[in-house]
């Protein structure tokens, strides 16, 4: 049994919090407002650029408020105001105070991208693929005050396979907004069944740092290959060619019979760059030089082909 449309209050940034937002703009339910993180500078120009969540709100004439903060008197008393039934939260990237989750008549909502309590945390869909996870997927949680400790009202899993976090969150957004909207549409009932989180079955997932991106040669080719699907499309593995540095976009982990140092060029050819690792090899099959767009290593070869030469060593970049 369905219940009657909510006055929603939705809160998102990226692309991946729009497509949620997309979702509730074309079903029965009535978007009070919209929460969004203020407009950042981008680009060369480091023009102001507004989100992904704003510029579909606006188009769907849906108010827009940005604070900086959701903790102040002012906020808080703002948000009272929309007398809503329930607040959504999807990658927002602000902390809600207990005096904004207390204001929501059936509470507040929020998308996380991974099956809880598996990957707490800002990037639950990295840390999956770099652990070797065989599969991740959407919770809808009642949220709390902790960091995704909440309540969990309902799971849709999918294999992780070969994706690269960018495939990933792809795949991730065709599942979120439909298991969405199925918890909508009769929101007492799930949170009537909802199931507590193990904390001992738990996994941080730390923020991604552009230092964790320098390839290490000396760590196995398994690894390597993760972190190159892991940090796809950001912050994108690199590693070092004398003073060039070097990002790695794709990448496959093979076993290996050579006696090369870890770093050292086993061959380059049209299956791609192959380099010796701690354990097995890494056949790099797409890569960007400098002040050039990604390509595939037959590409990259066929102008540069004296840069790979065979035992060529990379170096772990600083």
């Amino acid at each position: 049994m369905s219940n009657a449309p909510l006055r929603i209050v939705f809160a998102g940034t990226p692309e991946f919090s729009a497509l949620h937002l997309r979702a509730l703009v074309d079903s029965e339910h009535q978007l009070i407002a919209v929460y969004t993180q203020p407009d950042r500078a981008a680009g060369r120009g480091k023009s102001l650029r507004a989100s992904p969540v704003k510029a579909l709100a606006l188009s769907a004439g849906i108010d827009v408020i940005q604070p900086p903060s959701l903790k102040t008197p002012e906020a808080i008393a703002q948000f009272k105001t929309h007398q809503a039934d329930v607040l959504v939260v999807v990658a927002y990237g602000l902390i809600l105070p207990q005096a904004i989750l207390d204001v929501p008549r059936q509470g507040c909502l929020n998308v996380h991208a991974s099956l809880l309590p598996r990957w707490r945390g800002a990037a639950p869909i990295q840390r999956a693929i770099e652990a070797g996870d065989a599969t991740t997927g959407i919770t809808i949680m009642q949220m709390d005050a902790g960091l995704d400790t909440g309540p969990m009202l309902a799971k849709r899993s999918c294999a992780i396979g070969q994706h690269s976090s960018a495939t990933l969150q792809d795949e991730l957004a065709l599942i979120g907004p439909d298991l969405l909207l199925e918890v909508l549409a009769d929101l007492p009932a799930f949170q009537a069944r909802a199931e507590t989180q193990d904390d001992d079955l738990t996994c941080y997932a730390e923020k991604i740092s552009k230092a964790e991106a320098a390839i290490d040669w000396e760590r196995s080719a398994d690894d390597l290959e993760r972190a190159v699907r892991a940090f796809n499309p950001f912050p994108v593995c690199f590693t070092a060619l004398g003073d060039l540095r070097i990002k790695v976009w794709q990448a496959v982990a093979e076993p290996s019979r050579s006696a090369l140092a870890p770093g050292s060029v086993i061959s380059a050819d049209n299956n791609g760059i192959t380099v010796r690792c701690g354990q097995g090899q890494l056949r790099i099959t797409v890569l960007q030089l400098p002040g050039a767009r990604a390509l595939a290593a037959q590409e990259v070869l066929n102008a540069k082909r004296e840069l790979f030469s065979a035992g060529t060593v990379l170096m772990h970049a600083p």
